[in-house]
């Protein structure tokens, strides 16, 4: 918003933007990482078995995934030590901060030991580089609304949308004016007490609706 600020935090949606794929390579063991947005638990798991189908062959596929609307984190460590594997896979995506994500790490053993120390930076490197590959990306709130004008109001209205960033989804003219809009959740209560003052009372901005949209 370019002026009438206010102090309430805009609710933010973190997540990939698709699939990513990285490969990193220490002492000779093989890492290939995998990421990609699913929003259901079906999906993830259907992924990690495509992973695994197509890496049958290698000595471990590692997991982890987290779904944001049903609270749901998992992660294996697929035969490797405890917690030097699935758990630092899931804290790229927990640390990174984004959700409704996964990521599975498919390792070919090169013959050499890593230790825990080895196997924990492998894991995690060769998640952070397929998250970052499949793009995160953040998204805040927004609010649809519909706004009913006469043309005398029409400039003056949508002179004011400029303040608050409003996205202007679309317009229909007819005996009046109909504005598409959305603007980000937080703002639009501020917004519509400034439409009424510039009505006098006579227009009021009526919510059709909410999507996230990218920052």
């Amino acid at each position: 918003m370019k002026e009438n600020k206010t102090n309430e935090k805009e609710n933010l949606y973190t997540t990939l933007g698709g699939e990513g794929f990285f490969e990193i390579v220490i002492d000779k063991s093989t890492f290939l990482g995998y990421a990609k947005r699913v929003t259901v638990e079906s999906d993830a798991v259907e992924f990690i078995n495509k992973i695994k189908k197509k890496h049958s062959d290698a000595r471990h596929n590692v997991y982890a995934y987290v779904l944001k609307d049903t609270n749901t984190t998992r992660y294996s460590d697929d035969g490797e030590p405890a917690g030097t594997a699935g758990m630092p896979v899931l804290d790229v995506i927990r640390k990174t901060g984004f959700t409704d994500a996964v990521i599975v790490v498919t390792r070919y053993f090169g013959g050499i030991l890593l230790g825990k120390g080895g196997l924990v930076r492998a894991y995690t490197a060769a998640a952070k580089g397929a998250a970052e590959n499949a793009d995160i990306i953040t998204y805040t709130e927004y609010t649809e609304f519909e706004i009913v004008c006469g043309y005398g109001d029409f400039e003056k209205i949508r002179y004011e949308c400029q303040f608050f960033d409003i996205i202007e989804d679309g317009i229909d003219y007819s005996d009046n004016v109909t504005l598409k809009l959305a603007i980000k959740t937080p703002y639009f209560e501020t917004f519509n007490t400034k439409l009424r003052e510039l009505s006098a009372g006579k227009i009021n901005a009526e919510i059709t609706g909410e999507r996230f949209d990218k920052i």
